[in-house]
């Protein structure tokens, strides 16, 4: 049995980051994940958003990696197509307390080392987005705020990590763990694997994962947030992102557009008990049209296409939990939050400064080029628009899923990328296939059987 120099726990968006920046060493690598699928956890219900860290508590590890994350990840979209919107967002008070909490609110931002935001009174609200609700007294600014593919993102980075030469292992739940003098047994659902280092980035799991290793110093508790998504008929009622003034409880119900050109609303915060629970509820929907019948009543007249949630791994602290045990030859990842999704690669630099004294991360020479990746984003040129893609190859001009406009030779190409889809749902988070109105009702027989086909 090969021991691998670091394992990195959990194919999210920071365990994918984390393994794809120590695959560019000579060191060995694994990257196991517990589901078939990579992002297939916490990372593919993100709201998706890119944000600038305006808003985050200043002095805070999470404060300083969100801003270095916010580069970083803007830098690698732009290098590997992954799409970005550069919508802005619009921060509206609605009570004259909220109102008068937009000058602290600019003036964290500021600390956070972003002054761009700017304070508008109600006549400018209603200019940058007419459809809102009655009663704004005014907002905040935010125009570095963008919308983003996670899917893409948490792919991408997993890719470039293969590519690197990291072992991706899915379907491997660690169930014990056997820290010896010179490397770990990790015990999963599809056998052992040894590593000199391990790396927890397991996210709802991470709790769970830092027990076996005879700790007990956070506890996850699942924060459930539903989200309606209308359609794209619906999309110039928010050209935006528009938030809520911030409360204790998080960042509050916000209407946003998505990187697919439609406009979503939510989510919701709700603790749970149970870390499977990715369904909907109907208290959940309720409270969300509620909402969203005042902060934009025209959207509620579009129709939903699409309801889901997502789960958020809350641990009662206010910052990331990042700590490297140097003894168990293990570093803790734990606590991230939403803002996981910008902040990923730079916790994965930081993952990396904290390794630094124990293991050799100077750089490969002849690292691969990162990959590009499928364009997803409706605001940017797609391979059914593409004539000269059609005329090389005209797979690229043989739409199946009519509502999203994914082609054949999409679907192909995602069959046959270097982490293929396990299953249907997969090739969802790849292509858009079945992602549209219609939630594959129309198309849904015919990629079943191309995707049965190709993977046979």
């Amino acid at each position: 049995m090969n021991t691998y120099d670091v394992a990195v726990i959990g194919g999210g968006i920071v365990g994918a980051a984390v393994a794809r920046l120590l695959g560019g060493t000579t060191l060995s690598v694994a990257l196991l994940e517990a589901r078939d699928d990579v992002g297939d956890g916490t990372s593919k219900a993100n709201t998706a958003i890119l944000h600038t860290g305006f808003d985050a508590k200043p002095g805070t590890l999470e404060s300083r990696l969100v801003a270095r994350g916010y580069d970083l990840l803007g830098d690698y979209a732009r290098t590997t197509g992954i799409p970005v919107e550069r919508t802005g967002a619009l921060l509206v008070a609605w009570t004259d307390e909220q109102l008068d909490a937009l000058p602290e609110l600019r003036a964290k931002a500021e600390r956070n080392g972003y002054d761009a935001c700017e304070i508008v009174d109600a006549a400018e609200v209603y200019r940058r987005v007419p459809a809102l609700g009655p009663g704004a007294l005014g907002g905040l600014t935010v125009p570095g705020e963008s919308v983003i593919c996670t899917w893409t993102t948490n792919l991408a980075l997993a890719t470039d990590a293969v590519n690197r030469g990291v072992t991706l292992l899915r379907g491997h739940r660690v169930t014990q763990v056997h820290v010896g003098p010179d490397a770990t047994r990790l015990a999963t659902t599809q056998g052992e694997v040894t590593a000199r280092w391990v790396v927890n980035a397991a996210g709802l799991g991470a709790d769970a994962l830092d027990a076996l290793f005879g700790h007990d110093r956070f506890t996850v508790t699942p924060r459930r947030g539903e989200l309606l998504v209308f359609d794209k008929l619906a999309r110039p009622l928010a050209p935006c992102i528009v938030l809520p003034v911030p409360s204790s409880a998080g960042k509050g119900v916000l209407v946003s557009p998505t990187i697919y050109g439609n406009v979503m609303l939510g989510p919701t915060a709700e603790d749970l008990n149970d870390r499977t629970a990715t369904g909907t509820s109907e208290a959940g929907l309720r409270f969300l049209r509620e909402k969203g019948a005042a902060l934009m009543p025209r959207l509620m007249k579009e129709e939903v296409t699409a309801t889901y949630a997502g789960l958020r791994a809350a641990t009662g602290h206010d910052d990331y939990l990042i700590d490297l045990d140097a003894e168990q030859r293990y570093l803790l990842i734990g606590g991230i939050r939403s803002t996981g999704l910008t902040a990923g690669m730079a916790i994965a630099e930081h993952a990396g400064d904290l390794l630094k004294g124990h293991l050799d991360l100077a750089p490969r020479a002849g690292l691969p080029a990162p990959p590009r990746m499928p364009n997803l984003g409706e605001a940017f040129p797609r391979p059914y628009q593409d004539a000269a893609a059609i005329a090389s190859d005209p797979e690229y001009g043989r739409i199946v899923c009519f509502c999203e406009r994914v082609t054949r030779g999409e679907i192909r190409d995602a069959l046959t990328s270097a982490i293929p889809p396990a299953g249907l749902d997969g090739l969802r988070r790849r292509t858009r296939a079945m992602n549209g109105r219609c939630q594959g009702f129309y198309c849904g027989a015919r990629v079943r059987e191309i995707f049965e086909g190709e993977t046979k």
